[in-house]
């Protein structure tokens, strides 16, 4: 089988953000764009001679046409194995689970996340590292270096493979092996959880509620939740992936899982709800009548997780992106474990967690992990809820309100304006940080600024700083208001502003949060001067 040298020229807009290069799929599908972006990739893989590769992706539109693109070019570099998930499907958890468990070098994960698909929607490639995490800035900036000076890229000549069947096949002298997509993650989740606790809940007539959105974890959740866990065919909805994910934006939240909360808000609610996102690692999760967010997921998780066998010796710690709120903050100090704040990126958890300082983490936008693989999860989020819910024997709602009950209730909302032009986006945030010397002291409405930063992180293992992660307001009225530049859509600039405010008295834990929240938002919108600035009074999504 031929290798051959294709001449190429470098495409400018080739430097990967936080979780890959993302861009919609009209712009990989020019010619020679992805073969230059995997050679770029491959390019900068050290060992990957004879080496072990992972391929999959969450089944967007494109990802089959990628998959075998990718096969190709693996096999023209020198790898000696590839395991990909078969239909070219891996969830990307489940891709951080199989290249931990054999040993690989790395992974190619095809997605764009929480991202919309279908031929207008969105792509993206992203490159895991041998501890099955995202790659570091280190290899995406020299990723990025190689791709503006690429000369030609190398692909072999061969047949696309079949990969609806498991089993092994060849390309050239490299050896092809298509996988179940979901057997080795379910494995895993059946260490960590206790599936029998689960499944006596499910024979109990526990009722559940798991909106897949069309998207990669409908077969995973299908074959755990419905096949292992005996929970009642049905449980799991919108359970096959599509390339377009069925017309839903594969978002786990409020707004786009609406169909979800007005189940769980109206009068014939199951007990439990649950949803994920494009490529599995993102999870939404509702009470019987209540919207559980992340950051108080998180916290509850930590509370709970010695409840499950994964967990029973307890906790190193926990970090939260610096985003989300305070609430495993406090949850940490009770337990007297660490709690690291971090830059949004699942690389920075991925650092803590190799070094043991960790064993939580999560992130307000509906990412919660563990230190079982380095990205995080979706489903085995959902699976710990239910582990806890089986072995407390107590509603979910009813869990949510005993840990305000105790730790006090962090109120807290994101606004997200998408889309904005990205001059006007980036000089916002500019007269923000030159704002931030003369703020604190000022009073907006009723609340006074006491603090405020460009929020700055030192890594406490590899001693890297990151700078300009985001801009934080700290009310003396215990609120917080944050701003940052959102690193994951396609096009333009998306701000999101992200406020809290903590409520330690029980009898003001089922107020509106829009109503207790509004002096935070109204002040957050005057010192970052957001309408003037952008021409928006309203933002597009409120979650």
């Amino acid at each position: 089988m031929v290798t051959t040298s294709i001449p190429t020229t470098p495409f400018s807009d080739q430097r990967p953000g936080t979780s890959g290069l993302r861009k919609k799929v009209t712009v990989f599908q020019q010619p020679r764009y992805v073969e230059n972006f995997i050679q770029s990739i491959f390019d900068n893989v050290e060992g990957a001679q004879g080496s072990t590769l992972v391929i999959g992706g969450d089944g967007r539109y494109f990802n089959d046409v990628v998959v075998q693109t990718a096969l190709k070019m693996a096999a023209a570099h020198g790898f000696s194995r590839v395991l990909v998930g078969q239909r070219g499907l891996l969830s990307t958890p489940a891709a951080s689970c199989v290249i931990r468990k054999h040993r690989a070098i790395g992974g190619l994960v095809l997605s764009a996340s929480h991202n919309p698909g279908g031929p207008d929607g969105d792509f993206g490639i992203k490159f895991n590292m041998s501890h099955g995490g995202p790659a570091p800035e280190s290899f995406t900036e020299a990723v990025f270096k190689r791709a503006s000076a690429i000369t030609e890229y190398k692909i072999v000549d061969a047949p696309d493979i079949d990969l609806s069947r498991i089993g092994p096949t060849k390309v050239g002298e490299m050896s092809v092996e298509v996988i179940d997509p979901v057997a080795d993650y379910a494995e895993l989740m059946e260490q960590l959880v206790d599936f029998e606790k689960i499944a006596g809940l499910f024979r109990s007539g526990f009722r559940m509620r798991f909106d897949a959105l069309s998207a990669i974890t409908g077969p995973y959740a299908k074959a755990i939740l419905e096949g292992r866990l005996g929970a009642p065919a049905g449980t799991v909805v919108n359970g096959e992936p599509k390339p377009d994910f069925g017309g839903h934006h594969p978002d786990p939240n409020p707004v786009h899982a609406h169909d979800l909360m007005e189940l769980m808000l109206g009068p014939d609610a199951p007990d439990f709800g649950a949803a994920s996102d494009g490529d599995g690692d993102r999870n939404m999760i509702v009470a019987r009548g209540l919207f559980v967010t992340p950051s108080d997921s998180l916290a509850i998780l930590t509370s709970h997780a010695h409840l499950a066998p994964g967990y029973a010796k307890g906790l190193a710690g926990v970090a939260r992106s610096m985003p989300t709120s305070r609430a495993a903050d406090r949850v940490a100090k009770k337990l007297g474990i660490n709690c690291f704040e971090t830059p949004t990126g699942w690389k920075f958890f991925a650092n803590l967690l190799d070094a043991g300082l960790i064993t939580l983490c999560g992130e307000e936008s509906a990412g919660t992990g563990s230190n079982h693989i380095r990205e995080k999860d979706g489903l085995w989020a959902v699976l710990l809820w239910l582990n806890i819910l089986a072995v407390t024997k107590k509603p979910a709602d009813q869990i949510v309100r005993e840990h305000w009950a105790t730790f006090g209730r962090d109120y807290y909302t994101r606004h997200d304006y998408e889309e904005l032009e990205t001059a006007p986006a980036n000089e916002l945030m500019d007269a923000l940080r030159k704002k931030l010397p003369s703020l604190p002291g000022q009073r907006f409405g009723n609340l006074t600024v006491e603090a405020c930063d460009d929020f700055a992180y030192t890594d406490p293992v590899d001693g890297s700083v990151t700078p300009k992660q985001g801009i934080r307001i700290l009310f003396k009225e215990d609120a917080r208001a944050v701003f940052r530049l959102s690193g994951t859509g396609t096009s333009g600039a998306t701000l999101r502003v992200y406020l809290e405010r903590f409520e330690p008295n029980t009898d003001r834990h089922d107020l509106p949060t829009s109503d207790v929240l509004a002096p935070v938002v109204q002040a957050a919108n005057e010192i970052a001067e957001i309408a003037a600035r952008t021409g928006r009074n309203e933002p597009s999504v409120i979650t």
